[in-house]
């Protein structure tokens, strides 16, 4: 069971810390429960000027304000921990601070910094990526009206003098008509 004041606490020792703060695994789930059982409380008061009603609307209010701002600190934090681990690697303690939604968000962000940074790497050395090889730029010559492609795609219609990004297969065939020219 938590309580407002577990909230309150884990709210403040992810505001003073720069590593991520252990939270219990099943801190989602009893931040969902005292959510519901506070609304379950204000709603059972039937008198709408009850201390009690004010005291228990205002420390949901709280709660829920809280507990979004422990998770924006959190996805911070593990922003800055994705962008050392892209260049060093990883602290282990801060990656068992982790919550298991906040370790699955990490490694899926991880995976599009790498996949990035390789893609970067690649045009670096003058690798070109696999698209570029499966398409050739042209400049038509003569308007072209509906192409369709070795994939069943149509292409579509050029006027004379557009240039366009086509597969090579279909540029080669309007290459050797006279129709296009590479760019």
């Amino acid at each position: 069971m938590i309580t407002y004041k577990d909230i309150y606490d884990a709210a403040k020792k992810e505001r003073y810390s720069e590593s991520l703060q252990l939270l219990s695994k099943t801190f989602l789930k009893d931040f969902a429960t005292y959510i519901k059982e506070k609304k379950e409380a204000a709603e059972e008061d039937k008198d709408m000027f009850s201390e009690s009603l004010l005291k228990t609307k205002k420390q949901l209010e709280n709660a829920i304000t809280l507990f979004q701002e422990i998770m924006r600190r959190r996805k911070k934090k593990i922003l800055n921990l994705i962008l050392i681990a892209s260049e060093t690697g990883i602290s282990k303690q801060d990656f068992n601070n982790m919550l298991s939604v906040e370790k699955e968000l990490f490694e899926d962000v991880i995976k599009c910094v790498e996949k990035s940074d390789k893609k970067i790497n690649k045009t670096i050395n003058g690798e070109k990526s696999e698209e570029s090889q499966k398409h050739e730029l042209v400049v038509f010559l003569e308007d072209v009206k509906d192409i369709m492609g070795f994939d069943g795609e149509r292409v579509g219609s050029f006027e004379k003098g557009q240039i366009a990004n086509i597969p090579k297969e279909v540029s080669k065939i309007l290459i050797e008509d006279g129709k296009v020219e590479s760019v």
